[in-house]
Order: C-alpha cells, then structure tokens, then sequence
C-alpha cells in the first residue's frame, strides 16, 4: 500500500491516539507522543507540518509498527482507512 500523501502532523496524531500515544510535550512545531506498555515505552516526534513529507511520514510509521510489533502495511490500512 502507498503511503497517503495529504497527511498532516495533527492528522497522524489523532490516528495515533487509538493505539494509545499520547502527546507528552511541545516544542515549537515539534510533538511529542509517547505510549508506555509493559515492555517499554516508545517515544516518537511528529511535526506539526501539514501535509508531513513522505519521508518523514514513513520514518514515523516504521517506528511505529516496529514497537507495536505489526507490518508498516497493515499500520497504514488501520490508520488511514
């Protein structure tokens, strides 16, 4: 699946929430969102761009579905569908 090219920061950030991130401070137009789990915690920026550049987009996504241990793939489908 391609990556959706009109992604905002704010966008992804609510899409993140329902995997349970949450925004933990701001710096500037920086964000920060943190999920604490049981193994560790997994701390992640997002710019407040709108729309994020697709190769900040994809470094964010692979974070994500590498800590919460799923394919970039299937991450995407769940966030953007």
């Amino acid at each position: 699946m391609r990556l959706p090219r009109n992604i905002s920061g704010e966008d992804l950030i609510k899409g993140l929430n329902r995997f349970g991130y949450h925004v933990t401070r701001q710096s500037g137009s920086h964000i920060r969102l943190t999920r604490v789990a049981k193994e560790k915690s997994n701390h992640i920026t997002i710019p407040k761009h709108d729309p994020l550049r697709l190769g900040t987009l994809n470094n964010i996504l692979r974070d994500v579905a590498t800590h919460l241990k799923v394919d970039k793939t299937e991450l995407i489908e769940k966030l953007f569908a």
